[in-house]
């Protein structure tokens, strides 16, 4: 018969009584002995623990690797639990076991970062399309059903349902689906070179703007048209060195301008 508090009774039917080991284990000093009956403890109550990991199979984590985490939350409710309190020790490492395990995934699974209210979105939104998929057989849920179901917006769902595709991220070197050998790496954009040249024309625009309409003439046929200095002068009817001196007084101006904006 179990020992224990009788208003508070095991969560567990098959779980093992352990009362009167928990009691000794609170008066052993460190040592040996102590020693051996803590895992003596964590042996007993490890089938429990993995019945608490199986229950997160299927989020990409291996179930081996979930056992693992299950008994090092076990391991922590072991060495933490009070039975002075009264409780019985379930009560206890049901809660720490289960906290143990959705802290590894926090810490290790999520590949991008995800704000807790987004994970707790997802946690409900997955909750919900599991219960509805009961009675809506042959389909899935829809978002408007996730919604009523779960007291959630449509905006909240649809975040849910994007937030459980974080738990892991394609590879660069992963193929695109409907292509021979094209890697989605291949469809990431680099940086343009031309950038930069955008920005400075958008800067120097209003300035150019502002000269006289013959050397902002020069200007576009030297820059734009690709004409030499000597075209230049032969098209507008002047020698190449008036063209040369209008070119260097346009960049003096340009330059003297610039730097007086940017300071």
């Amino acid at each position: 018969m179990r020992t224990g508090n009788p208003t508070k009774p095991h969560p567990h039917d098959d779980a093992p009584d352990t009362a009167e080991a928990f009691a000794r284990l609170v008066r052993l000093p460190e040592g040996p002995e102590r020693k051996a009956l803590r895992d003596e403890l964590v042996q007993a109550w490890l089938p429990m623990a993995e019945r608490i990991a199986v229950r997160f199979r299927g989020r990409g984590e291996a179930l081996e690797d979930l056992y693992q985490v299950a008994a090092l939350g076990l391991v922590k409710a072991v060495d933490h639990y009070d039975p002075v309190r009264g409780n019985a020790f379930e009560a206890y490492a049901v809660p720490t076991i289960t906290g143990e395990i959705k802290r590894h995934f926090r810490d290790h699974m999520w590949t991008l970062h995800v704000p807790r209210r987004v994970q707790d979105l997802r946690n409900r939104v997955r909750h919900a399309a599991r219960e509805l998929a009961q009675t809506t057989v042959g389909r899935a849920p829809t978002v408007p059903e996730i919604a009523a179901y779960a007291r959630l917006t449509e905006s909240e769902v649809r975040t849910g349902m994007e937030a459980l595709e974080c738990f892991s991220a394609l590879s660069l070197e992963a193929e695109m689906p409907g292509t021979d050998g094209y890697a989605l790496g291949d469809s990431v954009g680099g940086p343009d070179p031309a950038f930069d040249t955008v920005v400075d024309r958008v800067t120097v625009r209003p300035f150019l703007e502002a000269l006289p309409e013959r050397e902002r003439l020069i200007l576009y046929l030297r820059f734009f048209r690709g004409m030499t200095q000597s075209t230049i002068a032969e098209h507008l009817g002047i020698s190449q060195m008036h063209v040369s001196r209008l070119l260097s007084s346009c960049f003096a101006q340009l330059r003297e301008e610039l730097l007086s904006e940017a300071g």
